[in-house]
């Protein structure tokens, strides 16, 4: 049971690091590299659609389950590891 319990704590740790920093990183990437055209964003604002669109049609599907299967990984293996040596000092 503690073995669930390390590992469970393990992989909600590691995959809330892992897509934080994601966020993070890309945060800082696109802002260093967003140029602002206010000539250009003038003229296509009148083609703008009046509709607000709540689900985007990206692929961050696909980096979430990357990121979150990259979590269980680690944290199996850290569970592994630590009830492994805290077995071997109560001997």
């Amino acid at each position: 049971m503690k073995k669930h319990i390390v590992f469970i704590v393990g992989f909600i740790l590691l995959s809330s690091l892992l897509i934080l920093s994601f966020q993070v990183l890309s945060g800082i990437f696109l802002t260093s590299t967003y140029t602002p055209d206010v000539g250009e964003a003038w003229k296509t604002s009148a083609n703008l659609s009046q509709e607000v669109e709540i689900f985007s049609s990206g692929n961050s599907f696909l980096i979430t389950f990357i990121t979150i299967s990259l979590s269980a990984v680690v944290a199996y293996f850290i569970s592994h590891k630590f009830t492994k040596r805290v077995y071997n000092e109560m001997r």
